[in-house]
């Protein structure tokens, strides 16, 4: 598939978000928190033995420093802070949120499911996700009360170093480590600052574009720490330029080769859920890739949007029709008290 044209359409998606967000009203930076002292304080044994059987993982510090990005309807706060990735040695900006049950006295001892959600065009310096205007996390926190999703604590880092060239959330030689920025500095950020689970069913991506191209690669590179994506109009080969001179590197990120190699090890299983828009290219190709790749531990399934464009306002609606309901009965729930 030629990258070049979806490509396009993204950085154009993208203005455009960026351009709504430049319009929309926002708090002023100001401290948020995602954990509650007084749960931490109260952290008796018996909830330790709950939350150790089920496979709940507390935070493990040290605390990141969070500042209000936006509010929801909700009340819940969009966060925002500067990660400094320990493997990877990239320095990038990171929104987080979390749903209005994360804060639930009852759920105090639970671990809830990540959702690390990776935007289309050059995700930098911001990822569009994070603005209020694509109701992303407003759609999350409806479905989760309608009994259609998870309630996800989304994660949105940036995509790529610069504005300049694509990364394909690799680790090209000579450039900035993006592949471990991804996979292990973004998971290693999020287990110090909230509550997960140990499990790989309770962590996802989800990307648009470019991203979801990251977040399918990602999966079926690291199925030993990602369960599930929701990959929206993705491209499905890495064709970054800076490859060029590292062809078994560049094969060694490629979408199509991994899924093979995972299923000729028989697992484990790794849930796809694609996207595309009937108002787009890019359909022909997910069923080839499904056709070929679709079996054994590869499971996948496709939604097709009627006039859908490649476009994140298209994917998220689309995502409450199929999507986020398959891999989150695929995922670890958060538990209650008993």
């Amino acid at each position: 598939m030629n990258r070049r044209p979806t490509r396009l359409a993204a950085l154009m998606a993208a203005a455009l978000a960026a351009a709504v967000l430049a319009g929309c009203s926002s708090d002023k930076p100001e401290p948020v928190r995602f954990d509650d002292p007084k749960a931490s304080a109260s952290r008796d044994a018996g909830a330790t033995r709950q939350a150790k059987a089920s496979g709940s993982r507390m935070p493990t510090g040290p605390r990141a420093d969070f500042t209000t990005e936006s509010t929801l309807e909700d009340g819940t706060k969009i966060g925002v802070t500067t990660l400094r990735g320990k493997k990877s040695g990239f320095t990038g900006k990171v929104w987080v949120w979390a749903p209005k049950q994360y804060f639930d006295p009852k759920y105090a001892h639970s671990g809830f499911p990540v959702l690390i959600a990776l935007p289309g065009g050059p995700g930098y310096p911001n990822n569009y996700w994070m603005g209020t205007d694509l109701k992303l996390e407003s759609s999350i926190a409806k479905w989760s009360r309608q009994g259609k999703s998870l309630p996800f604590v989304v994660v949105m880092p940036v995509l790529n170093p610069d504005d300049k060239f694509y990364y394909d959330g690799s680790d090209i030689p000579g450039q900035p480590r993006m592949g471990t920025w991804m996979t292990e500095d973004i998971p290693d950020f999020v287990k110090a600052n909230f509550r997960t689970f140990d499990s790989r069913d309770g962590w996802a991506f989800m990307g648009s574009s470019s991203g979801g191209f990251v977040g399918l690669k990602s999966v079926l590179k690291r199925p030993d720490r990602f369960r599930a994506v929701i990959a929206s109009g993705p491209d499905t080969v890495p064709d970054s330029p800076l490859w060029r001179g590292h062809e078994k590197e560049r094969l060694a990120n490629d979408p199509g080769r991994l899924a093979r190699r995972l299923i000729a090890r028989g697992g484990p299983e790794v849930d796809i859920a694609f996207q595309v828009g009937t108002a787009e290219k890019g359909q022909a190709n997910l069923e080839a890739f499904m056709k070929e790749y679709g079996k054994g531990p590869v499971k996948t399934r496709l939604n097709v949007i009627p006039g859908g464009t490649h476009s994140a306002r298209s994917y998220v609606p689309g995502m409450g029709d199929g999507p986020i309901q398959w891999i989150s009965k695929h995922m670890k729930a958060p538990i209650p008290a008993a």
